[in-house]
């Protein structure tokens, strides 16, 4: 049973960080791709980051880039995602992604197989 678990969410002021983790388990972690996404309140579920199987390529949406660092460790079977100068519209529930191939650095949520339950990230102004 694959089973990918965020957490690090929270409260943070404006102009504050934030690392949030997703464990997996249940799957070849090194032979996924891994992804960021958010949804925020009456709004779609938005590509955020995505980084390929060795973690030497990433991408960004462009409302983040130089803001948050996607990062992963195979070894832990954790994918990681720096946010750093926090914004009150970076508010959303973030989920993390397994991507079907080794490379999948798009937001395409159609190349994505496993999806976790999210974790609360509130920036407040």
């Amino acid at each position: 049973q694959v089973q990918l678990v965020e957490s690090g969410g929270g409260l943070v002021q404006a102009g504050g960080s934030l690392r949030l983790s997703c464990a997996a388990s249940g799957l070849p972690f090194s032979r996924h791709a891994m992804g960021w996404f958010r949804q925020a309140p009456g709004k779609e579920r938005e590509f955020v980051a995505a980084i390929n199987w060795s973690g030497d390529r990433t991408y960004y949406t462009d409302s983040v880039k130089g803001r948050c660092t996607i990062s992963r460790d195979n070894a832990r079977n954790t994918v990681y995602l720096q946010m750093n100068s926090l914004k009150p519209e970076d508010t959303a529930v973030y989920y993390c992604a397994a991507g079907k191939q080794l490379v999948v650095l798009t937001g395409t949520t159609a190349l994505y197989d496993y999806w976790g339950q999210g974790t609360q990230v509130t920036v407040s102004s």
